[in-house]
C-alpha cells in the first residue's frame, strides 16, 4: 500500500452532532492510517489523504467502531495519474483570521484541498494535485489581495504515522527524551515522559520556569492587580465611601513581585526537577544534525526531542525605533519610576492591559495600533466597549496608524505618524513596545537537523506536533499557535504523548474551544468562534447581546460597563462561541468553554441553574435573550 500514490478522499458520516464527534472520527481515520482528516458534522463529511489502495473497509469499520454510520467513500478520479503532494506557501500580508479565510478561500477554490492558513506564522499548507500550476496557486492569493512567496512540498514525514517507542531503555542513547527549554510546554512534556517510566533531560539557557511565571502572567497580573485597587481607592462608585490612594510605591511593588515570582518558580518548577528525576542541563543548546546536539561542549543524544523555548517581544521595523530607548513587556514590569505620559505602540492585550496599569498608577497612556479598531478579533459591540473603557479612563487610542519614524528629542521620545492621512506626533518620556513576539530558535540550528522553519523561524509542525524530522516534536509559544500557558502546558502533554508512543493511536491538537483573557478592568473574555469568523467560514448563526447592566451582580457592584455575547447555529442552537466583557470575565467564560467543547445549546444554559448575584448568571441570562426580554423577567425567572 505504501507505495500507491497518495489520493484525496471524501466519507459521508451520520451521526455526527458536534466538534468533539469530528474529533472522534479523525482518531478513527487516523488509526486506520489516513492522513491529513478534516471532519465536518455540519456537512456530515471527513476528507483525508491516503494511497491509492488504502482499505476504505477497515475506514468504515473504524468510523463504526467510534460510534457513527459510515456512508458513501469518493476518491479523487482513481484515472488520474496525478499524485496529491503537500505543500507550504509563505505568505505576506496576512494580519487576522479573517485574512486566514481570505487564503483558505482562494486557494481551494484554485484546486487545493485541506487547506490551513496561519497568519501569526504568514502562512499556508495544502494539499494539491502534482500536475496543478504553482503558479495557478499563487495567482489565487495574488487576487485575494496578498502576496505569496515561496512554495515548496513538504516532507512526507510530517504525517507519517508516529513510531512507538516499544522499550524505555537508553540503549546508545543518553536520554529517550530531551526538552529544549522550561516551561510550562517543557514540563508538560517531562512529567508526562517521566510518568511513563522514560528517562528525560531538559535545557535551559536562562531562568528556569519560561515566560509565564518570571516575566509573563504572575508578575503581571499581581501588579494589574495593585494597580486596580489603587484606581478603584480614587474612584470608588459608592458615594457613603470615600477614599483616596497616595502615589504608588512601585519600587516596593516590585520588589513584593518578585518574590511571589521567586516563590513560585520554586514551588512549581524548581522543586519538580528532583520530585520527577528529571536531569537539568544549564546552555546553549545547539543541533549539530538530525540525531545530536550541544550544550557548551558537551555532545548528547536522545531518542526524542522536544523543542519548548517559548518566544520573546516581537521589534517592528520603524525607522529609528533601534535609536531610542524602549520598554517591552518584560522590562516594563520592572520599572520602579512611573513614566509621565507612556507611548505604547500595539494595542494587543499585552499593550492594554500594561497601558492600563500605568494609566491607573496616574500615567498618561497613548495607546498606537495600525488596525482600525482596538482588539480586533472580537466583534463590533465588544471592541466599541473596550474602546469606550478605554478613553472613558483617560487613554487616548489611535487607530489606522502608520508609522514614520521614531526619535529621541530631549529627554523625551518622539513618535512620527500618520492618522487617516493626516501627520501626527506623540511625544511622550517612555515607549513600550508590544507588538507581538517572535519563536525564541535563533541558537537552535535547525537547519542543521532537518527541521524546517516558518516565516518567523518557528520550527513547522503538524497536527501531531512533529516537526520534519520525525524525531524531534515542538511545542508552547515557540510554534507560534496560541500564545496562552495553558494550551503550551497541553501541547507538551500532546508532543510527548506522540514522541514516545505513549496512545494506542497518534493524538492531535485540538484547539476549538481555547479560551483567551485580557486583564484590563473591566475584564475581557473570549472562546470559540466570533459571529463573524463564524459567518465567514459559511456557519449560519445566530446572537444574543446583553448589556450588563441586565446582570444584577454589575448593579450590586456599581460598574455596569461590559457586555455579554453568545454565538449560535442558527438550526441547532448549539454555542459555538462567547464574548465577555465584565468583572472577572475569565472566571465567567469557563462555563462557555464547556458548552463550545461538549456542543451545548441555547436550550442546555436557559434550563441549567444559574447561581444569582454573579456574573456567571449573565451566560444564562443572555442565552435567555435569543427568544426573550430579559428586563421583563423578575430575578432568576426565565
Amino acid at each position: 500500500m505504501s507505495g500507491s500514490k497518495k489520493k484525496l478522499f471524501s466519507m459521508d458520516i451520520e451521526g455526527m452532532t458536534c466538534t468533539s464527534c469530528e474529533h472522534h472520527v479523525q482518531d478513527a481515520l487516523q488509526s486506520v492510517g489516513a492522513t491529513d482528516v478534516h471532519a465536518d458534522y455540519k456537512k456530515g463529511l471527513a476528507t483525508f489523504i491516503a494511497p491509492l489502495d488504502f482499505p476504505v473497509d477497515k475506514a468504515q469499520e473504524a468510523v463504526a467502531q467510534a460510534g457513527y454510520q459510515p456512508k458513501d467513500v469518493k476518491i479523487q478520479d482513481p484515472n488520474d495519474s496525478s499524485e496529491m503532494v503537500p505543500y507550504h506557501m509563505d505568505i505576506q500580508g496576512m494580519t487576522c483570521t479573517d485574512c486566514e479565510v481570505h487564503i483558505t478561500k482562494a486557494l481551494t477554490k484554485a484546486g487545493a484541498s485541506d487547506v490551513s492558513a496561519n497568519f501569526r506564522r504568514g502562512e499556508a499548507t495544502f494539499w494539491a494535485p502534482e500536475t496543478l500550476s504553482l503558479d495557478t496557486l499563487r495567482q489565487a492569493v495574488s487576487e485575494a489581495g496578498y502576496k505569496p512567496k515561496e512554495v515548496r512540498p513538504l516532507s512526507r514525514t510530517v504525517n507519517a504515522e508516529v513510531t512507538d517507542i516499544k522499550h524505555k531503555t537508553r540503549g546508545d542513547q543518553d536520554y529517550d527524551l530531551i526538552v529544549i527549554g522550561s516551561g510550562s510546554a517543557a514540563f508538560g512534556a517531562a512529567i508526562e515522559a517521566r510518568g511513563a517510566g522514560f528517562s528525560v533531560a531538559m535545557i535551559e539557557r536562562g531562568t528556569l520556569g519560561g515566560t509565564c511565571v518570571n516575566i509573563g502572567c504572575v508578575p503581571s497580573k499581581t501588579l494589574l492587580r495593585a494597580s486596580d485597587l489603587h484606581h478603584w481607592a480614587q474612584q470608588n462608585p459608592f458615594q457613603g465611601l470615600h477614599t483616596t490612594a497616595n502615589p504608588a510605591d512601585l519600587k516596593t511593588l516590585v520588589e513584593q513581585k518578585d518574590e511571589l515570582v521567586q516563590e513560585l518558580r520554586q514551588k512549581k518548577y524548581a522543586d519538580l526537577l528532583p520530585e520527577y528525576e528529571i536531569d537539568l542541563i544549564e546552555g546553549e543548546a545547539t543541533f549539530l544534525d538530525e540525531h545530536r546536539l550541544a550544550v557548551g561542549d558537551r555532545v548528547l543524544t536522545a531518542g526524542r526531542y522536544i523543542i519548548a523555548t517559548g518566544a520573546r517581544p516581537r521589534i517592528p521595523d520603524i525607522a529609528g525605533l533601534d535609536s531610542v530607548p524602549y520598554l517591552t513587556s518584560t522590562s516594563a514590569l520592572n520599572l520602579t519610576t512611573r513614566p509621565k505620559h507612556l507611548l505604547v505602540i500595539g494595542s494587543g492585550y499585552i499593550a492594554l492591559e500594561l497601558g492600563e496599569l500605568f494609566r491607573h498608577f496616574g500615567s498618561e497612556v497613548t495607546l498606537m495600533q495600525r488596525s482600525p479598531a482596538l482588539m480586533p478579533a472580537y466583534d463590533a459591540e465588544v471592541r466599541d466597549i473596550i474602546q469606550d473603557v478605554m478613553v472613558s479612563e483617560g487613554i487616548t487610542v489611535l487607530t489606522g496608524v502608520q508609522y514614520d519614524h521614531v526619535e529621541k528629542q530631549g529627554e523625551s521620545i518622539a513618535v512620527h505618524l500618520h492618522v487617516n492621512g493626516k501627520a501626527h506626533t506623540v511625544i511622550g518620556d517612555a515607549l513600550l513596545v508590544a507588538a507581538g513576539r517572535v519563536p525564541n530558535t535563533e541558537a537552535l540550528n535547525l537547519p542543521a537537523a532537518g527541521v524546517e522553519q516558518g516565516a518567523h523561524g518557528e520550527p513547522k509542525t503538524d497536527e501531531t506536533l512533529r516537526t520534519t524530522n520525525p524525531a524531534i516534536f515542538a511545542a508552547g509559544d515557540v510554534t507560534m499557535g496560541p500564545q496562552f500557558v495553558y494550551v503550551a502546558a497541553y501541547e507538551g502533554k500532546i508532543a510527548a504523548q506522540n514522541a514516545l508512543g505513549l496512545k494506542p493511536a497518534v493524538q492531535t491538537l485540538k484547539l476549538d474551544a481555547v479560551p483567551a483573557v485580557t486583564f484590563t478592568q473591566p475584564s475581557i473574555a473570549s472562546v470559540g468562534m466570533t459571529e463573524d469568523q463564524a459567518k465567514k467560514k459559511g456557519i449560519a448563526v445566530k446572537s444574543a447581546v446583553l448589556p450588563l447592566e441586565a446582570v444584577t451582580r454589575a448593579l450590586a457592584n456599581r460598574d455596569t460597563r461590559g457586555v455579554f455575547k453568545l454565538v449560535a447555529e442558527e438550526a441547532s442552537g448549539r454555542i459555538v462561541g462567547a464574548q465577555v466583557v465584565s468583572e472577572n470575565a475569565g472566571d465567567v467564560i469557563y462555563a462557555a468553554t464547556l458548552a463550545v467543547k461538549f456542543g451545548l445549546t441555547i436550550d442546555d444554559l436557559t434550563d441549567s441553574l444559574a447561581p444569582y448575584l454573579t456574573m456567571a448568571e449573565g451566560l444564562k441570562l443572555t442565552a435567555l435573550t435569543f427568544d426573550k426580554d430579559v428586563s421583563k423577567l423578575s430575578c432568576c425567572a426565565g
